[in-house]
């Protein structure tokens, strides 16, 4: 019958219309309650009657199911049609959160901007030197209670302009020839010990440089209530508590309290600082006092002099004579202080041996065993000054006599051959290759007749005067003045940057040295990774520079912009710093000043080095120890007051890689005390590799940033190219970099000569310095 064949063909429907309807609901999801009802049908296998379905419990005749067929199916289809209009309005929302995500970020870039400019305008305002707030005088701090863990500063904070200080310019011609010493009893001496022991900076200082630092302390007595040190005055003291009680204070607000036994004021004997806060005694107190002057005489006159002795030592070892007073002096950095008591065997004949030593103080004792005898023979005594074991440098290894140190004892000076070999090279090739001195220092010279070179490009402006200038936009402001775009002529065409100094605020920071020094060694630079100075000026008021622009805008504000770097980008930029240092060390001058903020972008996207404020053309194998650099990136020599020479940027070099690839240096604390805590720590102790700066680049930071400066990456025999072959440049294109063929990472968007769009907006300048007619910058 055609009743018994319609149910046949009205179950297939059915089970087809049940499939129809859970392949419909499946895309929205939205039909989870019919795709389950259809889920539950089944032929009931216990029942004869083909025609019954079974859902659940219950039993459905086939007919009945196939009424229901269109209602399901109209149900699926308002539901998809609801889903689909849902799924309209939820991606018209996802693009306008993304639109208003573009939105926040170039809202908060703008508002990056502005805070740089703002916070560098305060920090103007607060430290008249240009020079960062000196330390907040916390209870922590005073009490020597510093614990920083070694740890990179943290996602997220904000990242604002570093600013670079200096002390005064060291004069030893005007400094007298002794010490005064002030007496104390043995218990006053010890409590001094004692704090100064406790000071995680003071604690670095050499056994004798503390001995004589309590020795030059002097004794200041403060009433109940008198104020010790006020916030706002400038800081050149340091103050260790004796007796009594203070309370530190800032804005009136009370910050903590000191008692005896607590260093205060530490900052200020490193360069002058304006101080931020008070400090007032509570009782009537005790104080011991050091001056700025007479710490640096303490810690340069005794590094000077150990130096000057050491190399002295060296000269007069033969197998050395024909280096260079450079590689001479880097021996000298590497050479490591060790003590054997009366009786110790410093070598013993038959070992094997790799070091080389000098007798800074006592006596040792030379025997040797000679075939035959019992007892080993006395050769000789040697003394201060003498040397050892200077064959096993040169690989003979087998020491062929005793040496052994006399009573009370002996100290001596060690250079192994492992150092020796990365500083020197190979000895046997170097008595080739260095041939005489002259011959050395002709090597050196380059390039030849620099002074024709550097002319050149400058006669264009001989006839330039400052009336011909025409001030066009702000580039950037400082402590010292401003730099501000400029045109020649009124011809927009070709721009400059035209930096302005206060006068008046160079000589109150006594920073005429510096200032000259920028000058002259800009005036000597000819080459594409600085940026050219073509002219100075000077008027009652300001000195001025006319340089090269980039209008690509600073390094560190394209950073901060992107907040870090890839490896391919950072090593770029690392390639350029690198070919400027080498330029600049084969001149023998030290930068110290490197930093994002210090390497301009060309409208190309090459960097260019500038700022040469802190630069020095020192001697060869000489070194400089004037305070200077910007806080997060001065090496430890710097710090200690040890005296330091180009390597120092090599050390700045390794944490310019980190700021690039982190985003900011890896040394940052809260006031720069704690900073330089931190870099004495050194970087070893610091938690990288991480996610942003893989192994091998931290491996080129810690060869670079080596405590002993003779150490570092670059130091050695095989100078800055040892820094190119690591493995971390492996496959970059030098040639490429230098011949300008290299395709930039990022190339700055500049629509005219006059458009200053990557740099950040500055307000105009209303406060006019006072004159100054010292005289002192005659002839700039």
């Amino acid at each position: 019958m055609s009743s018994g064949s319609r149910p046949s063909s009205g179950g297939g429907g059915g089970g087809g219309g049940a499939s129809g309807g859970a392949g419909g609901g499946a895309p929205g999801g939205g039909g989870g309650g019919i795709r389950g009802f259809f889920s539950k049908l089944r032929k009931p296998s216990d029942q004869p009657n083909g025609n019954q379905v079974q859902v659940g419990t219950r039993t459905f005749e086939a007919h009945e199911l196939q009424k229901l067929i269109p209602q399901l199916e109209e149900a699926i289809s308002r539901k998809d049609a609801q889903l689909r209009q849902q799924q309209t309005i939820v991606e018209g929302h996802i693009k306008r959160i993304s639109e208003l995500e573009g939105e926040v970020t170039t809202l908060q870039r703008e508002c990056d901007k502005l805070r740089s400019v703002l916070e560098q305008k305060a920090q103007s305002a607060a430290s008249p030197g240009g020079q960062p707030p000196s330390p907040s005088p916390r209870t922590d701090q005073l009490g020597n209670d510093l614990q920083q863990k070694a740890v990179l500063p943290a996602d997220g904070v904000q990242r604002a302009k570093k600013i670079a200080v200096s002390a005064e310019p060291t004069n030893f011609e005007n400094k007298p020839a002794t010490l005064q010493h002030y007496n104390k009893t043995v218990g006053a001496k010890q409590m001094i010990r004692d704090a100064v022991q406790k000071n995680d900076f003071l604690k670095q200082l050499a056994k004798e440089q503390i001995i004589e630092l309590v020795n030059c302390m002097y004794e200041m007595r403060a009433r109940a209530g008198q104020w010790v040190i006020q916030e706002g005055e400038p800081g050149d003291r340091l103050f260790v508590v004796a007796e009594g009680e203070l309370q530190v204070s800032r804005e009136g607000a009370l910050l903590g309290k000191m008692r005896a036994g607590t260093v205060m004021g530490e900052l200020a004997i490193l360069y002058n600082c304006t101080r931020t806060a008070s400090v007032q005694a509570l009782t009537d107190v005790q104080l011991w006092v050091l001056d700025r002057s007479v710490f640096q005489m303490i810690t340069q006159r005794l590094g000077m002099e150990r130096h000057s002795q050491l190399m002295n030592f060296l000269t007069k070892v033969s197998i050395f004579q024909n280096l260079s007073e450079d590689r001479i002096s880097k021996m000298a950095d590497v050479m490591d202080q060790d003590y054997y008591d009366g009786g110790h065997y410093i070598i013993r004949q038959g070992e094997k041996g790799d070091a080389f030593f000098v007798i800074n103080s006592g006596q040792v004792k030379v025997t040797q065993q000679i075939e035959g005898e019992t007892e080993p023979r006395e050769i000789r005594v040697l003394n201060q000054g003498d040397f050892f074991g200077e064959r096993a440098l040169l690989g003979e290894e087998v020491r062929t006599a005793n040496i052994i140190a006399q009573a009370p004892g002996v100290e001596v000076l060690t250079l192994d051959r492992e150092s020796f070999g990365k500083l020197i090279g190979d000895l046997e090739s170097l008595k080739k290759d260095y041939g005489d001195k002259e011959r050395l220092a002709q090597v050196v010279r380059e390039p030849p007749s620099p002074v024709k070179i550097v002319d050149d490009f400058r006669e264009e402006f001989a006839q330039v005067t400052l009336k011909n200038v025409k001030r066009l936009a702000t580039l950037g402001v400082g402590g010292f003045g401003r730099v501000e775009l400029v045109c020649v002529n009124g011809d927009k065409a070709k721009t400059f940057a035209l930096k302005a100094l206060k006068k008046k605020h160079i000589v109150d920071t006594r920073q005429q040295e510096h200032i000259f020094a920028e000058r002259n060694i800009m005036m000597e630079t000819s080459t594409d990774w600085i940026v050219k100075l073509y002219k100075t000026f000077r008027d009652q008021k300001f000195v001025y520079m006319l340089l090269e622009v980039c209008l690509g805008g600073e390094l560190w504000t394209t950073l901060r912009d992107r907040g870090h770097f890839d490896d391919y980008t950072a090593r770029f930029y690392v390639a350029c710093v690198l070919e400027g240092l080498e330029y600049l060390h084969r001149k023998n001058i030290v930068y110290r000043d490197l930093k994002p903020e210090n390497c301009l972008l060309a409208n190309t996207g090459y960097l260019k080095l500038v700022d040469f404020g802190f630069a020095k053309k020192l001697a060869s194998g000489r070194k400089t120890w004037t305070f200077c650099g910007t806080p997060e990136y001065v090496s430890p020599e710097i710090i200690l007051n040890k005296g330091h020479d180009q390597a120092a940027d090599y050390w700045a070099l390794g944490i310019y890689i980190c700021e690039l690839m982190l985003g900011r240096p890896p040394f940052q604390a809260s006031d720069p005390m704690k900073t330089y805590t931190l870099i004495l720590k050194g970087v070893d102790a610091l938690e990288i590799p991480n996610r942003r700066i893989g192994k091998t680049a931290t491996a080129l930071v810690k060869k670079l940033c080596r405590d002993n400066p003779g150490e570092r990456l670059g130091s050695g025999s095989g100078g800055v190219n040892d820094i190119r072959k690591h493995r971390w440049f492996m496959g970059f294109d030098w040639e490429g970099l230098r011949s300008r063929t290299l395709k930039p990472p990022i190339l700055p968007k500049v629509s005219n000569p006059a458009d200053v769009t990557n740099f950040d907006n500055y307000p105009p300048d209303n406060d006019v310095p006072p004159d100054e007619f010292s005289g002192w910058d005659e002839g700039f």
